[in-house]
């Protein structure tokens, strides 16, 4: 049986990391609006790591990333500090206030970043039939998920919020493009999931922190006390910081970081079937054209 090659293998990985993103996004938005986003980030973080710890250990025989050369430490925790802190803050800051679907459409924008930092950090450059397939992928993309204008439950409706909130996105958009491109500097060869663990444990320090900072404590020790809470938490957690950045990762280490970020961007087309199915929302015939669109890009880039 003849091998996969390894750029498929990447693209696979990103597609992975795109249906885990859509459950974890999910996830994360009931939880951030039970617990609140700063202790959200770092419950679900150092929840994250006992799930890195683990599959290090089953792995590699190692439970920390303690094989890791200070280059590979100094990159990934910037990366960690841009991606976990400041974009993900930002993000789940963004769900709280327009919901999952407009903010995974602002994240929609984390393909064009990635690949002009790509271009500007690494020297990556798009061939002419990637370009087309990111276009297309992007384009469907928004199309699909500004289709359906009816608002979220529990998402507020003050045009103030909903400005913030985009702004928010858009940050959020930036910081994940930050990250990932600067795993791929730092990663090299090494391991992806003992690479997400040092990030992890850069992210957990900054926000540790930040709630130090802000005297977050008590509102973490009540964080921990709804267990509805802690369980979005845990699931988001498997699906987000473990498995999908672990999975996204191994793509940038495989194909170009513009490319893995536009398969990973179909989050928000993978997050429609999921609020039909969970919470009855309509989906129009824009909705299915533009998800169509989308899933043509990604077919491109495959090819």
């Amino acid at each position: 049986m003849p091998a996969i090659p390894e750029t498929t293998l990447g693209e696979l990985a990103a597609l992975g990391t795109a249906v885990c993103w859509a459950f974890s996004a999910l996830a994360f938005a009931a939880a951030g609006r039970r617990i609140g986003v700063l202790p959200l980030n770092l419950i679900r973080l150092a929840m994250a790591l006992v799930f890195l710890a683990l599959a290090t250990w089953v792995l590699r025989g190692l439970s920390l990333p303690v094989d890791a050369t200070p280059r590979a430490w100094g990159w990934l925790a910037v990366s960690g500090l841009i991606g976990f802190v400041f974009g993900d803050l930002c993000l789940f800051r963004a769900y709280v206030l327009i919901g999952p679907r407009l903010a995974s459409l602002m994240m929609s924008l984390a393909p064009l970043l990635t690949a002009l930092i790509g271009w500007l950090l690494l020297g990556e450059t798009l061939t002419g039939r990637d370009t087309l397939g990111v276009a297309l992928t992007v384009g469907g993309i928004a199309w699909a998920v500004l289709d359906r204008k009816e608002p979220e439950d529990g998402v507020p409706h003050d045009p103030r919020s909903w400005a913030a909130g985009l702004a928010l996105g858009f940050c959020g958009a930036l910081g994940q493009a930050g990250g990932l491109v600067l795993s791929k500097l730092g990663m090299g060869s090494y391991d992806p999931v003992a690479a997400t663990e040092v990030r992890v444990i850069a992210a957990l320090g900054g926000y540790a922190l930040l709630l130090a900072a802000v005297r977050g404590g008590p509102r973490v020790a009540t964080a921990l006390r709804d267990r509805r809470g802690l369980a979005f938490s845990a699931a988001g957690s498997f699906f987000g910081p473990f498995l999908g950045v672990s999975l996204s990762l191994f793509a940038v280490r495989h194909i170009v970081a513009g490319v893995a970020a536009s398969i990973m961007a179909l989050q928000p087309v993978l997050i429609i079937p999921l609020v039909v199915i969970l919470h009855r929302e309509r989906v129009g015939v824009g909705g299915i054209a533009g998800a169509l669109v989308a899933v043509a890009g990604v077919a491109l880039l495959f090819l």
